[in-house]
């Protein structure tokens, strides 16, 4: 593996460090070999990345993420699967059914990076574009159903950036579900304050108190459901029992949208 240090954009160094150091746990609560051997390679301290807060955090995104992609897949067991704005996150081996089709995309420079750790599988197909454009969207096998993960994409985007992803999903594929994070109107204001993000030069963009707010940027598409990280939070730590209660309307949520 070539990887270096300074391949790797801060803002995803926070969720491979906390799956890294999760996956080492005796008691793994999520396991992700290629974050642990992507970390161990670089070979430097990434704990700055790993806070309690986050870790639990990302801890709780990465199971209801993964459960809600199952869920929808025994619906649509052959649906067309895109993680836009991937990273260095896999998805696919959490999920993979043996049926559908699987797309990683991401920025060029960013899937470039991505190609040193990862090959292109049967049925997952690394792909360069851009959740503001809609031309990778060509590329694509049709499929009946699309299935479109965002992962800490939309919480960095402006209100206007929002708006021009979700018309360009809309207009792309004819049906389908977005399966994002989305994040308050107080990170939106206290970038700084975040346990691990304050660490990078990365802010938050348009935060919203309900994903009601994205419908009206995109009438097409219907709220199915929301959850707060802190369901999934509360049921490990005593801090995370609290932090549901103190911070109930303070953490970032899961949103399915359907069209």
């Amino acid at each position: 593996m070539e990887l270096k240090f300074g391949d790797i954009q801060e803002t995803a160094l926070i969720p491979l460090a906390i799956k890294a150091s999760e996956t080492a746990r005796p008691n793994a609560r999520i396991k992700d070999l290629k974050a642990k051997e992507i970390i161990d390679t670089l070979g430097v301290d990434v704990s700055k990345y790993d806070p309690f807060m986050s870790h639990e955090g990302v801890v709780a995104r990465t199971i209801l993420f993964r459960n809600a992609l199952i869920g929808l897949l025994k619906q649509y067991p052959d649906a067309l699967c895109i993680n836009l704005g991937c990273g260095f996150d896999d998805k696919f081996s959490q999920v993979d059914n043996g049926r559908l089709q699987w797309f990683d995309v991401d920025l060029p420079d960013q899937i470039a990076v991505r190609r040193k750790v990862y090959h292109d599988r049967e049925r997952c197909t690394m792909l360069d574009g851009s959740a503001l454009e809609s031309a990778w969207t060509k590329a694509l096998p049709k499929a009946d159903m699309n299935l479109i993960v965002m992962e800490g994409v939309l919480e960095y985007f402006s209100k206007e950036q929002v708006k021009t992803c979700l018309n360009m999903l809309c207009d792309s594929f004819a049906h389908g579900y977005l399966i994002a994070e989305l994040h308050p109107p107080f990170l939106e204001k206290h970038s700084k304050q975040h346990d691990a993000v304050k660490h990078t030069n990365a802010t938050f963009g348009w935060g919203t108190k309900s994903g009601t707010k994205y419908l009206a940027l995109e009438p097409r598409m219907k709220l199915v459901s929301e959850t707060s990280y802190n369901e999934e939070m509360k049921k490990y730590t005593l801090r995370g029992k609290l932090f549901a209660i103190i911070g109930k309307n303070m953490n970032n949520r899961l949103a399915i949208f359907k069209w």
